[in-house]
């Protein structure tokens, strides 16, 4: 069923154990990738190859993009800034309905965690490929998140999460907690209105400088106060929920490489956990995710100390960037089982019908310039190389030779993600690809 790891394998299992897909409540046969970039790539093949036609929507700087030459259709929605075009719903559901597409997929970023664009799908009749919008809303805000989830069991890191915001306070909810602290932003999210109080002395500089942070980029600068987890790793697990209240875990992800609290290589299953955490680790998202009545592909993310104790973060409430290792060692397609149980259809295997195969290394390629601290590049892309593509080999990406990489996006151009047999092998074979990559261009805010 996957067309990237071992061919028909799990359409092969699923005829051996007598399973049969339950009717869709809802036929879904064109969907609207309401983004751009190698995710909208990926969305339309797993949807070609399952009979759906794809509608794209660009901006004028996407206007020859790899997506919108891929897609069926595709619609102009505004200017290059993602305010004018990417983040308009209105003209994305505009798109919808002049394309008669009964769905929207809206990949990750821009729109996907909108909990007021999941509403207005709803209204309008056009199916949400992702969770209901009182789920997005209350994984959204990082307080109401955690108090939801210690009422199901699932372990949170002790702090506060209180209305009173003086500086007072929160000064003297460090002092009980115990410095280091993190203060975060509620609404925060890609390491922004996020910093780290080493001492009672730095508090009040730290806590102002989240304040700023979170204003600029969220608009709101309400605050959490919790312990920080010195050496943690950042251990996600991937659930998915259906219509009929049936849920499931595959597996988990390591995603503790990062800068500047980005994630920039991902690999699953996470190395040194005994089954027994595993499991656990699982059962708690699990957990987490009906909590919230969830339906589709959601990640909940665990800080794991060097105990392999572990403390839910948050809910990310869309497929993420690095699902495709976990898609490597269990052999599925979730985007074929997002549209599956957005058309109301029961979850495609059961949980001890999940395997675990083998290991995945996931590295994000960046038009970036490491001779200026890696900040980010634009300009043309005058060469672009890739290692070859094979079974145990993706190269995911929505550029080509000769595109232009815009100032108004995420500079990250592509994913190459690995599947070996074990951790060693797919190292090694993450390192030997990587040599094979080459990315460069020749303008001044460009890099490679």
């Amino acid at each position: 069923m996957s067309k990237y790891f071992h061919g028909n394998m799990l359409l092969r299992r699923l005829a051996a154990r007598g399973y049969h897909q339950g009717g869709a409540t809802r036929a879904i046969d064109k969907v609207v990738i309401a983004n751009r970039g190698e995710i909208a790539c990926r969305i339309m093949r797993t949807a070609r190859r399952l009979g759906v036609r794809t509608v794209a929507v660009y901006s004028d700087a996407d206007r020859n993009a790899l997506h919108v030459a891929m897609a069926d259709e595709a619609y102009h929605i505004g200017a290059a800034a993602s305010q004018e075009s990417y983040l308009r719903a209105d003209r994305i559901l505009g798109v919808a309905r002049r394309s008669g597409a009964q769905a929207v997929h809206p990949g990750y970023g821009f729109l996907s965690e909108n909990t007021e664009f999941a509403e207005a799908c709803q209204a309008a009749g056009v199916t949400f490929v992702g969770p209901p919008a009182s789920a997005i809303r209350d994984m959204g805000i990082k307080s109401t998140s955690k108090k939801i989830m210690s009422a199901a069991g699932v372990p949170v890191i002790g702090g506060y999460h209180g209305e009173d915001q003086s500086d007072e306070r929160l000064l003297a909810e460090a002092d009980a907690i115990g410095f280091p602290v993190m203060i975060k932003a509620v609404r925060g999210g890609g390491g922004k209105g996020m910093r780290i109080a080493s001492t009672r002395d730095e508090f009040h500089a730290q806590l102002e400088s989240a304040r700023r942070e979170a204003t600029k980029a969220f608009g709101d600068q309400v605050m959490l106060v919790e312990k920080f987890v010195v050496d943690p790793r950042h251990v996600e697990v991937q659930v998915f929920g259906d219509q009929h209240g049936n849920y499931v875990y595959l597996h988990e992800r390591d995603c503790s490489v990062q800068r500047r609290h980005q994630k920039i290589i991902e690999e699953a299953p996470a190395p040194g956990l005994s089954a027994e955490v595993r499991r656990e680790l699982g059962e708690a998202a699990v957990r987490a995710a009906r909590a919230v009545s969830y339906v589709g592909a959601g990640t909940v993310e665990f800080i794991l100390d060097a105990d392999h104790k572990f403390y839910f973060m948050e809910m990310n409430t869309r497929l993420q960037v690095e699902h495709p290792v976990t898609e490597m060692i269990t052999g599925t397609d979730l985007v074929e089982w997002q549209l599956r149980v957005a058309a109301g259809e029961r979850l495609p295997l059961l949980q001890d019908q999940i395997p675990l195969l083998g290991h995945s290394f996931e590295a994000r390629v960046y038009a970036e310039d490491p001779r200026a601290g890696f900040m980010p590049g634009a300009g043309p892309l005058l060469h672009l190389s890739a290692p070859p593509a094979d079974q145990h080999v993706r190269v995911e990406t929505g550029v080509r030779q000769g595109d232009e990489v815009s100032v108004h996006y995420d500079p990250m151009i592509a994913k190459l993600v690995v599947w070996a047999e074990d951790r060693d092998l797919a190292l090694r074979k993450l390192k030997r690809c990587l040599a094979q990559y080459a990315v460069s261009d020749l303008s001044p805010l460009g890099g490679s």
